[in-house]
């Protein structure tokens, strides 16, 4: 997809909230999910840079991202046992 009708659709996305309004709290919750979301894989990416020590790899799909993102460090640190364990 061209770059310029990506920044159009987000420009116009903005121009109509502010125009419009939008509920406060739904805003919020999408952000902070997004915030978790970004978190989760950013755990992700540490656990397999400093886990190839001890050949530990998970993968960083949207399962795992909103595992980790949501359940935070026990969430990374379940995927791990399973890792070991069932896997």
């Amino acid at each position: 997809m061209n770059p310029i009708v990506i920044i159009s659709v987000i420009v116009g996305i903005i121009l109509f909230l502010l125009l419009f309004g939008a509920s406060f709290k739904p805003v919020r919750f999408i952000g902070q999910a997004c915030i978790k979301l970004v978190i989760g894989a950013l755990f992700l990416f540490l656990l397999n840079t400093f886990g190839t020590a001890i050949n530990l790899h998970i993968p960083i799909n949207a399962i795992t991202t909103v595992v980790s993102g949501f359940l935070g460090i026990p969430g990374v640190v379940a995927m791990v046992i399973i890792k070991y364990i069932v896997i």
